[in-house]
């Protein structure tokens, strides 16, 4: 009878024990299981994070002036300006017409820059050196006279100024115009026609001869044969309207 008793006992020890290993094992599955969900979505996020694009300035939904603008040169300077002049000097008229079609285009006033004194075919001969036009170019200091003036030139915003290039700059009667005026608050932008030669040296050197320290631009040069289209698309550019 008494080993009958601990046999019994021996069994329900056994038991017990296989409920309490069975109990232990499920929540240690349990756990690995978690740890491993975990493990996969932190890796998920990881993978995102590395494949997720930054949004940059051009990806903005707000388009810069300059992206917008690139002839303009970035933000509107003169916004409100409604007074433009267009002065021109033009021997032979192939400067007055890119003249017309920046005034028209601009709805500004037009303004030729006629020389006291015309200049006649020999005048223009850059093939003689004793040409009047040879001469003056070879003079710095030389000043053509101009009959007329722009009245109340102070009343301009913006002044563009064209020219023919001679000789790889401007003609001398654009000194005596540019040193005429005082250009105080005002915006100076030069242009010029020619087969090949640029505006640079030109610009750069009027700019040096105006008086009033106004904004400058430099610019740019047109082929005698230019389109109003491709006129208004450069002045477009500044937004002067």
């Amino acid at each position: 009878m008494k080993n009958i008793a601990v046999i019994l006992l021996i069994v329900l020890m056994s038991v017990s024990f296989a409920a309490c290993g069975d109990s232990s094992q499920e929540k240690n599955d349990s756990s690995t299981l978690k740890e491993a969900g975990e493990t996969k979505v932190s890796k998920q996020e990881s993978e995102d994070s590395k494949t997720q694009k930054p949004v940059s300035a051009t990806e903005s939904t707000s388009v810069p002036d300059e992206a917008e603008n690139p002839d303009g040169g970035g933000e509107n300077e003169n916004a409100g300006a409604t007074n433009v002049l267009v002065a021109y000097f033009s021997a032979t008229n192939t400067t007055k017409g890119v003249a017309e079609y920046m005034a028209d285009g601009l709805r500004a006033d037009l303004y030729e820059i006629v020389p006291q004194e015309p200049y006649t075919d020999d005048d223009l001969d850059y093939n003689d050196d004793n040409s009047r036009s040879t001469m003056e170019m070879n003079d710095p200091a030389v000043r053509p006279a101009i009959s007329g003036s722009v009245d109340n030139m102070d009343q301009y915003d913006v002044v563009f100024i064209g020219f023919p290039i001679w000789w790889e700059t401007a003609p001398r009667i654009i000194d005596t115009f540019i040193e005429s005026y005082d250009f105080s608050g005002t915006t100076v932008i030069t242009f010029c026609t020619s087969g090949s030669s640029g505006i640079g040296p030109a610009s750069s050197n009027l700019k040096k001869l105006c008086k009033g320290n106004p904004t400058w631009k430099r610019g740019r040069r047109f082929d005698g044969d230019v389109s109003q289209s491709t006129v208004n698309k450069w002045v477009d550019g500044f937004r002067l309207k």
